[in-house]
């Protein structure tokens, strides 16, 4: 057989390839720091809610391709108390997690050759799918003193062929959380050129509730330009009923339902249900939870700053923390190392896209922090200076 050159050309899955370099994975003194997942079950209260529902029959059918009607009106209702706008149930189509979100969009605006900005470091699965459908990444460089994108920069980038601007906020790979004055000049930026602003906020249920990430849904004409992708994954601890939301205007949907109808034809019944659970009932865990990940950041962020170490730390939020390795080799080389020598699973930066090999990602969301003095021994004894060398 002859395969998609677009598809050989795509890297490989990153999870998967870390985890390849294990030589144990049930060993006890692994610290997992690889893939961000939560560190708990849904509550009890949602697994015996949706036991019942699937014994009584319920979430086995197909359902609207947009979803749900209860799910939509209760997002849409958390999503104008929590920005402070306006969105109706009608602005959304819930979908088969947050990617098939972000490939639906990307299928319904771009063809083979368009241009989308993307932001380094930027999540693998969103360049591998630019990668396997032919449309071209142009990249924002990174900035390692403020981990922000320069909207300047973007600007430069524009031309006939771009069709979007993305961002990931808070970031993933990063942590980095993007200000609401950096997110309206990218919006500003995207509706003078007539493109769409799509922004992954994926982790936004993880930064200071009472702070308002942005304040474009107050924007009367946000449904022209803004496209937002979110997911009950994290949130809710639900990665694997895979329920994910695009919220855009009525001109956007209607082509996307096409994307939609051909692909998942709907989000799964049963994820449906359980979003819908945890958006009427949950909001007081939600809360426990975001407090307890806000208390893991801080603690990262002192745990870095421990005077042996020569590891530096660049941004850190949500579930993430990007750190500058101090070696002299590729990413990929340092990540294995640590993974063979001192059992720490992590990611390089190499997978985040081009010029990331002086960093590698730490997901601590299901790391405690009384692991991070640990974690912070072992880095300390990977240095050159007192481990392996560069070479």
């Amino acid at each position: 057989m002859k395969y998609n050159p677009n598809v050989l050309d795509c890297a490989a899955a990153p999870i998967a390839e870390a985890w390849s370099w294990v030589k144990n994975p049930a060993s006890e003194n692994l610290i997992d720091m690889c893939q961000a997942v939560p560190a708990h079950l849904p509550p009890q209260s949602l697994r015996d809610y949706l036991g019942d529902a699937i014994k009584a029959g319920e979430g086995a059918t197909y359902t609207d391709i947009r979803g749900i009607p209860p799910l939509r009106e209760a997002l849409a209702g958390n999503i104008s108390e929590r920005y402070q706008g306006t969105v109706s149930e009608e602005d959304i189509l819930i979908t088969a997690g947050c990617n098939q979100a972000f490939c639906s969009v990307i299928d319904t605006l771009c063809a083979e050759g368009d241009e989308v900005i993307v932001p380094l470091p930027c999540y693998f699965n969103h360049q591998m799918w630019l990668t396997a459908r032919g449309v071209v990444p142009r990249y924002l460089s990174f900035n390692a003193e403020t981990a922000m994108p320069d909207a300047n920069e973007a600007r430069s980038l524009i031309g006939e062929n771009t069709r979007a601007i993305l961002l990931v906020t808070p970031n993933n790979p990063s942590g980095a959380i993007y200000s609401p004055e950096c997110i309206r000049q990218f919006f500003e930026l995207a509706r003078e050129h007539e493109i769409a602003l799509i922004i992954d906020e994926t982790y936004r249920d993880f930064i200071d509730i009472n702070q308002v990430p942005h304040h474009l849904f107050v924007d009367s004409g946000w449904r022209d330009t803004l496209v937002h992708l979110y997911s009950f994954s994290k949130v809710f601890s639900l990665t694997g009923f895979r329920t994910g939301a695009v919220v855009a205007g009525q001109a956007m949907l209607e082509q996307l339902k096409k994307i939609q109808d051909c692909t998942a034809i709907c989000a799964p019944h049963a994820g449906q249900l359980a979003a819908v659970y945890g958006l009427q009932n949950l909001h007081a865990w939600k809360l426990e939870k975001s407090a307890e990940l806000a208390q893991r950041a801080i603690a990262i962020k002192q745990a870095f700053e421990h005077p042996d170490l020569r590891y530096r730390l660049i941004s850190a939020g949500a579930y993430f923390a990007y750190i500058e390795h101090p070696f002299d080799a590729p990413a990929r080389d340092v990540v294995k190392r640590l993974i063979e020598d001192h059992e720490i699973v992590s990611l390089p930066g190499s997978y985040f896209g081009r010029d990331q090999e002086r960093f590698i990602r730490f997901a601590y969301a299901n790391v405690h922090e009384r692991h991070f003095d640990d974690l912070i021994s072992r880095l300390i004894a990977s240095q050159p200076s007192r481990g392996y060398s560069n070479e």
